[in-house]
């Protein structure tokens, strides 16, 4: 009997597109922040939302959690970021 090898890694390559232009500013913009789960991260983003709202005149700060580190944000934590002119991803330890 034959044995068939499957590759567990998406090899589709994904598409090429241009970064999204940088923000001049963050003064009057929505920014999204996102706790990733690892421990510390919520201090970090604490921390970094101050200096947005006092340093760089943030209008709203969005925040959003993964349940778990381990696997990729679900649908429902995500949307709410989509609102955000930039956001900013949280890695701890």
């Amino acid at each position: 009997m034959p044995i068939t090898l499957i590759h567990p890694m998406n090899e589709n390559l994904p598409a090429a597109r241009p970064a999204p232009a940088r923000l001049a500013s963050l003064a009057g913009k929505t920014i999204g922040l996102l706790d990733i789960s690892k421990p510390g991260g919520d201090i970090f983003l604490d921390h970094l939302e101050i200096l947005l709202r006092e340093r760089h005149g943030a209008a709203r700060i969005i925040r959003a959690r993964k349940p778990t580190f381990t696997r990729v944000a679900p649908p429902d934590v995500l949307d709410p970021l989509r609102a955000a002119d930039a956001v900013i991803e949280a890695l701890a330890d």
